[in-house]
């Protein structure tokens, strides 16, 4: 077990001035604004940031492009789509037209066919 040591009041407080002076020798020591390295630090940082933000623009650009693109494509095949369903609906009317137009004569047809078998039973004899 460790011994503790009996610290009195005077000397806490005299350890505690001494690290905080210690703290403020090291704060006033750190070269300024105006030290050449601290700007060339601050020359390389800007650079940094700069290169970052042009970096930024260009991925920003080619996702608007990209969504341009993609808006582009979504256009004409919903373009192609409606040009797709109105020309089957056009042949549907087309088709639909020409059975309308081919049904009376299949309902003569059957017509005929009808009064033929009922003329050849009539002249078979018929039903007595």
């Amino acid at each position: 077990m460790s011994i503790h040591t009996q610290n009195g009041l005077s000397e806490r407080l005299e350890t505690a001035q001494k690290a905080k002076q210690a703290l403020l020798e090291k704060f006033r020591s750190r070269p300024g604004p105006d030290d050449p390295d601290f700007q060339k630090r601050q020359a390389e940082r800007r650079a940094i940031a700069e290169a970052r933000a042009k970096r930024e623009a260009a991925k920003e650009a080619i996702r608007r492009a990209e969504a341009e693109r993609f808006a582009a494509e979504e256009a004409a095949r919903k373009e192609a789509e409606r040009i797709a369903a109105e020309e089957a609906e056009l042949k549907r009317l087309e088709e639909e037209e020409a059975r309308a137009k081919a049904r009376p004569k299949q309902i003569y047809r059957e017509i005929a066919a009808y009064a033929e078998a009922r003329a050849k039973a009539a002249a078979r004899g018929g039903r007595r």
